[in-house]
């Protein structure tokens, strides 16, 4: 075989490699996303963008406190990126913009939150295999709150957020 063959074959087997390498990250490994609005913020801000690891929860279930990307439950098309607030089986109420766990006398400690949030809702009791979710930014976050379909169900959990890397790189809790 001449040189020229010989490179072009090398190349060809090059570029494939990544090819098949970035799909199989894709699908099975990583979720790589945009951040779309501001509901994260100041943990992520809108156009950061961040990566999930699909296999978080392969030997242990989702904690409170999780960062997780997940289809909007009102429309699929959608990915979305929000905080667990409430886990299966728990009573969530939010009163005066301060969140309580199973009729809690002491409100959640959320030390992410930047402002003062508002508001009382609930309460919500999250069925069994689904979780509630909220954004950092509580006043302007569309989450469990306000969707007609208030709960993510565990199978829909694409991943774990663990690293912002744009516009810089930050390991994220």
């Amino acid at each position: 075989m001449n040189d020229k063959k010989k490179e072009i074959l090398d190349w060809v087997k090059v570029i494939s490699t990544a090819l098949i390498l970035s799909i199989v990250l894709n699908n099975f490994i990583i979720v790589n996303a945009e951040v779309p609005t501001g509901s994260m913020e100041n943990t992520v801000m809108t156009k950061d963008r961040i990566f999930a690891f699909r296999l978080s929860y392969l030997l242990e279930e989702p904690k409170r406190g999780d960062i997780v990307v997940f289809p909007y439950p009102d429309d699929e098309n959608i990915n979305y990126l929000k905080r667990i607030i409430g886990l299966p089986g728990e009573t969530v109420e939010i009163k005066d913009g301060k969140v309580y766990i199973n009729n809690s006398t002491e409100p959640l400690e959320e030390d992410y939150l930047k402002e003062t949030p508002t508001g009382s809702f609930g309460p919500y009791i999250v069925p069994d295999d689904s979780y509630f979710m909220m954004g950092d930014n509580r006043n302007i976050s569309l989450d469990s709150r306000y969707w007609k379909h208030t709960f993510v169900k565990r199978n829909k959990i694409m991943g774990k957020v663990v690293l912002r890397y744009y516009p810089s790189i930050t390991l994220l809790k």
